[in-house]
């Protein structure tokens, strides 16, 4: 089934307000991508914790509509 790749730019950026998110399908498929994310909101958080709060903007799709998501997060410099 999958998700298209700006549904997922969008749930992240509606959880996250201000963050800046990039989005890469590294297969095509809309079930495997790539995720940056800056955000201040991680700021003080450890790289677990920020990569919680995606996981949670993305509401239990991950593992269904979702299958993989290479994530790496930041806060701004």
């Amino acid at each position: 089934m999958g998700m298209r790749e700006d549904d997922l730019k969008a749930m992240i950026a509606a959880a996250l307000p201000g963050a800046e998110v990039t989005i890469t399908d590294l297969a095509g498929d809309n079930e495997h991508y790539s995720a940056h994310v800056v955000s201040e909101s991680f700021r003080g958080l450890t790289r677990v914790a920020q990569h919680k709060a995606v996981y949670a903007a993305l509401g239990g799709r991950m593992g269904g509509e979702l299958h993989a998501l290479q994530l790496t997060t930041a806060v701004p410099s």
